[in-house]
């Protein structure tokens, strides 16, 4: 019986040194600090610890907060920020800041999270009010880092206020409100249009000006051409007349002869008509020199 007692003893002792050495150490990890409370007020110079590796505490006095020491990033809610210019615009928005002061941080937020939704309402508020001061332009194109920048050093100035450091503010979009932004496209459709169909009235006007100066200059040309031909057929003609009247003057029967085998080739190709065979167009049928025979003597008695 006594050495089952004792047994017993010794395992009861064995798992409270178990218990109370479980108890009294802690691990630290390359991307954490610890803060080290008892009581939950922090412990003189050990309170804070920022070196990785195993560390002891009081058993059951003491406990650890564990905070994370890289850089933390906080997203927003979208929201409709109204700008200087009296434009709507909707701003997504985030930050990235890191924890600088343990103690601090502990007894203004006490978690990563209440501090998240600490610096979540001061983002807000400086991106309204930076951005109430702004015009769309500006921040769309014109100063939007510069912007940022404003409102990273308003939160900044609260951060440090809960024991953080604010690294970087950045607006993730800028955008209009659904239907604002249906009514802007609808507004620039109808804008394109209007252009789209001045250009193509600009572009038939330029058509009918083309056109109607080509027509002219083509009835000028053809005006023109006409005049040269009808020139230059009346210089023919009258170089054919004057050597008509050269023939004619050297040799008026020849000239005579030739001029009826030309009507004669013109006239009886394809025509029918009634005439006399004794007619003067008919001449050169009977004589070669187109002279009529004498009519015979009337015979005497």
């Amino acid at each position: 019986m006594k050495k089952s007692a004792l047994g017993f003893a010794a395992l009861i002792v064995l798992g409270l040194v178990v218990i109370v050495g479980g108890a009294s150490v802690f691990t630290v990890h390359q991307t954490e600090q610890a803060l080290v409370l008892r009581f939950g007020q922090p412990v003189g110079e050990r309170g804070l610890v920022t070196k990785p590796g195993l560390h002891f505490k009081a058993p059951f006095v003491e406990n650890v907060v564990y905070f994370d020491n890289r850089i933390l990033d906080l997203e927003t809610a979208k929201q409709e920020v109204l700008a200087a210019d009296n434009s709507r615009i909707e701003v997504d928005a985030f930050l990235r800041y890191r924890i600088v002061d343990s103690l601090r941080f502990y007894q203004s937020v006490r978690t990563i999270q209440g501090g998240n939704n600490q610096l979540g309402s001061v983002l807000n508020s400086a991106v309204r009010r930076v951005l109430g001061e702004a015009t769309m332009m500006q921040l769309v194109r014109e100063d939007r880092a510069n912007l940022m920048h404003r409102i990273r050093d308003q939160v900044n100035s609260e951060a440090i206020k809960l024991g953080a450091q604010v690294i970087d503010v950045r607006i993730r979009r800028a955008d209009l409100p659904r239907q604002i932004s249906e009514q802007v496209f609808l507004r620039m459709q109808t804008e394109r249009q209007r252009e789209a169909s001045e250009f193509r009235a600009q572009g038939a006007e330029q058509k009918q000006r083309i056109e109607s100066r080509a027509d002219r200059d083509v009835t000028v040309l053809r005006a023109e051409a006409q005049r040269q031909a009808d020139q230059t057929r009346g210089e023919g003609d009258a170089t054919r007349n004057k050597i008509f009247a050269e023939a004619f003057g050297k040799d008026p029967d020849f000239f005579s002869f030739y001029r009826s085998m030309q009507a004669y080739e013109a006239s009886l190709k394809d025509s029918r008509f009634v005439m006399s065979p004794n007619s003067e167009f008919f001449r050169f049928f009977g004589a070669v020199d187109g002279r009529r025979p004498a009519a015979p003597a009337p015979a005497q008695n």
